[in-house]
């Protein structure tokens, strides 16, 4: 299930020109079950407020966990859609890099569930934990 040719390079180079890409999504580690990516904390991404935006953390997490269905896609997979997704907010962030690490928790030919790990990358101090599952389309 686990497409070992869809390394980094491609899912970097996949992101260009869309959203991703806007955010600074980095992906820099691919293997089975796992994916670790990283996005700058910047302030394009702060509410009025001057925290971090919930929905920039909420959107690198998904597109990390999209990502990672893309590569464990089960034969003859087409592609996906979320069906569900929750996040938990931990920590607040103001400068630096965020890290991500998204795990499989099912891998099932009909759906998927992956559990996305925020952190601050200099610190490693948790700032959010995120779930969805994704329905696999033929």
């Amino acid at each position: 299930m686990f497409n070992q040719v869809l390394d980094p390079n491609y899912f970097n180079n996949f992101s260009k020109g869309h959203f991703p890409e806007l955010l600074g999504i980095v992906i820099k580690q691919v293997e089975e079950g796992k994916m670790i990516a990283e996005m700058p904390v910047k302030k394009t991404l702060f509410a009025p407020n001057g925290f971090l935006h919930a929905g920039s953390i909420v959107a690198f997490a998904d597109t990390v966990a999209g990502y990672c269905t893309i590569a464990h896609l089960p034969e003859k997979g087409k592609s996906f859609t979320t069906l569900e997704l929750k996040s938990n907010f931990t920590g607040a962030i103001r400068e630096g890099n965020l890290e991500c690490e998204c795990s499989a928790e099912h891998l099932g030919r009909t759906t998927q569930v992956w559990r996305v790990i925020i952190r601050n990358q200099q610190t490693k101090k948790k700032t959010a934990v995120f779930s969805c599952t994704q329905l696999i389309l033929y």
